[in-house]
């Protein structure tokens, strides 16, 4: 069975195909993989998975609060941001939604479920991307529910923090909800700086998702979370999917991750030497680089690129099916030293 897969990391149709495993640049995963502590974490969990899990994930919500500095009420967990995408969709019912071009595309697919008119509003290249001012006069009062998604994927770019500000305001004015996805997030060279998590208070209307995914390689254990001063609208939430949504393994490895203070700083570390580097080889073969802050680049290519690639066994993700790009458009995921030489020694062939 063939599936229309709007989304990149097929690893299995590939291996399916070739029988063998590609280098997926297509995923922007940690590449330095599921950190020891936390596979031991799954391994010790799974002999107590003859129980259901804690619907409340209490264990897990008091070590979010401990990590974020947020009040475990404010704390709703699901099985990856995605699951927490539909989720807000379905508690909240929006009639008009707002959303940028490009973007993440899970947000659109969970706002087909309802009957709500989504409006796109259109980001620049010429810009490289970025959020302007005349965002805000795309908010109205009838505008239900905004998606933006901090760093912005596929572009790796963020929205200036005082335009940021200003779009809450205008959105508490207008009674709009927010939706911040900062699932990479923790990538950016100064990820406190950047989070929104301090204003929960002072927005109710804001909901943040963040993700276990990413950063710790853990795309295949499914762990995400909100974070909401709106505890009324945590609960809808809840209520709005099925009463387990994170295994008790899944809640386990996420308590483990948390103490991953070590790893963290030698992804971080190799993100600031590896980004930029892969960026300028990018150039150097004529691509049209935008300048991302995340774990992956954006890029324009002169060539078709996936096939080519895939047969000698790399995964880009083509963009063409995000809205306001097309297929000249790939995404990589910036992984080790030695995996971005084989992507760039590919390419030298395949442009050759």
């Amino acid at each position: 069975m063939r599936e229309n897969l709007i989304h990149g990391g097929d690893w299995a149709g590939f291996a399916d195909a070739h029988g063998r495993l590609p280098l997926d640049f297509s995923a922007s995963i940690s590449p330095l993989g599921v950190p020891t502590d936390v596979q031991a974490a799954l391994r010790d969990a799974a002999a107590q998975a003859d129980r259901y899990p804690d619907p409340l994930c209490r264990g897990l919500r008091a070590a979010l609060s401990a990590h974020e500095n947020v009040p475990a009420e404010h704390i709703l967990c699901g099985n990856g941001a995605a699951d927490l995408i539909f989720r807000a969709v379905l508690a909240r019912r929006p009639r008009r939604a707002l959303v940028t071009a490009p973007t993440f595309a899970g947000y659109q697919e969970a706002l087909a479920l309802t009957d709500c008119a989504v409006e796109q509003f259109r980001l620049k290249e010429e810009k490289n991307f970025s959020l302007d001012i005349d965002f805000l006069n795309a908010v109205t009062p009838e505008t239900n529910m905004v998606f933006l998604c901090e760093p912005n994927n596929p572009t790796g770019v963020t929205t200036d923090p005082a335009l940021l500000t200003r779009i809450l305001e205008r959105c508490r004015e207008t009674g709009t909800l927010v939706v911040l996805d900062e699932c990479f997030g923790a990538f950016l060279d100064a990820p406190e700086a950047h989070t929104r998590k301090g204003d929960l208070g002072k927005f109710p209307n804001l909901l943040i998702l963040k993700a276990f995914t990413k950063l710790y390689a853990m795309a295949g254990v499914r762990l995400g979370y909100a974070l909401c001063a709106d505890t009324e609208l945590l609960e809808r939430m809840r209520r709005a999917g099925q009463p387990w949504p994170v295994s008790s393994l899944a809640q386990a490895a996420g308590a483990a991750a948390l103490r991953e203070t070590e790893y963290v700083l030698q992804v971080r570390e190799l993100l600031a030497a590896e980004r930029p580097r892969l960026a300028a080889e990018l150039r150097r073969l004529g691509m049209r680089v935008v300048p991302g802050e995340a774990n992956y680049l954006l890029f324009a290519s002169p060539r078709e690129l996936s096939a080519p690639l895939t047969e000698r066994g790399i995964l880009l993700r083509c963009c063409g099916n995000f809205e306001g790009l097309d297929d000249s458009w790939y995404r990589a995921a910036v992984r080790t030293h030695e995996e971005n030489q084989r992507l760039v020694e590919a390419l030298e062939e395949v442009l050759r």
